[in-house]
């Protein structure tokens, strides 16, 4: 087998976020660095919402703003650098604040719903850098999650269903190349290198319709998510990874399995 990563992405706020690099640091018991550390609360007051913020096992998915409940904000993109998150729809900032400050963190809030007034209300910026707000936060098996996606997978998606299927739609942290389609899939309960840093393959990501939403648009046309099932009978696309030791991943860094 010889697969190495083609792009790496992170997306500093849950769900409603993709930013390429070049280069992350994974720390053990983590996952990457600076990913998912924010999350918009959705329709709980602020003392259930520092309460999600503080404690995964208070966190339920509906509480907060994914694509899933508000396919709306699509069309926009957060990009996070050195404490400052800045909200852009179409390369354009819309607004840059500072998110050691409460009070700007109120206005990004609030930035948004003057945007996109269908927002359930009220909706309140989290952080939490100890405990990121990944899909697998709540779990009692895992804290910390690494997704990686076969691009050969998305290929054969594509030729099963004759689309033009986008890898974005899965918003994964590891795109691969070099490896058979679905092969991935093999893996779970395995122990993998990347950069020989040890990673635990944890289990298939399930998905839900958030992937029918066409990238940077509020358009789900293409019912991806029926499918999968009609064509593989699952909802999978990807592997979650669990990081076993601290390190530094790049762009073509080859992946052995142990």
């Amino acid at each position: 087998m010889k697969c190495s990563i083609s792009s790496i992405y992170y997306c500093p706020v849950k769900t409603l976020s993709f930013q390429s690099i070049d280069t992350c640091d994974v720390k053990k018991d983590l996952g990457m660095t600076n990913d998912r550390i924010f999350a918009f609360s959705r329709g709980v007051d602020l003392e259930k919402g520092k309460s999600m913020e503080k404690n995964p096992n208070e966190r339920k998915l509906n509480n907060f703003l994914t694509l899933k409940n508000s396919p709306v904000l699509n069309k926009y993109n957060f990009t996070y650098n050195k404490n400052k998150l800045s909200l852009n729809l179409k390369e354009k900032e819309l607004i840059t604040i500072s998110t050691d400050i409460d009070e700007e963190k109120t206005k990004l809030s609030e930035k948004l719903n003057e945007l996109e007034n269908s927002l359930a209300k009220p909706i309140f910026l989290l952080k939490n850098i100890e405990f990121p707000f990944f899909d697998t936060s709540n779990s009692n098996n895992i804290f910390n999650s690494i997704s990686l996606i076969n691009l050969n997978s998305v290929k054969d998606f594509e030729k099963k269903i004759n689309e033009k299927v986008e890898f974005q739609r899965f918003r994964g942290n590891f795109y691969i190349e070099g490896m058979d389609a679905w092969e991935e899939r093999n893996w779970i309960g395995k122990i993998i290198k990347i950069n020989n840093i040890s990673f635990k393959v944890e289990k298939n990501i399930p998905r839900c319709v958030a992937i029918n939403l066409k990238p940077k648009t509020d358009d789900a046309t293409l019912n991806l998510l029926q499918s999968l099932k009609k064509n593989y009978n699952h909802y999978d696309m990807g592997i979650y990874l669990k990081a076993l030791e601290h390190g530094k991943i790049n762009v073509s860094d080859s992946i052995q399995l142990s």
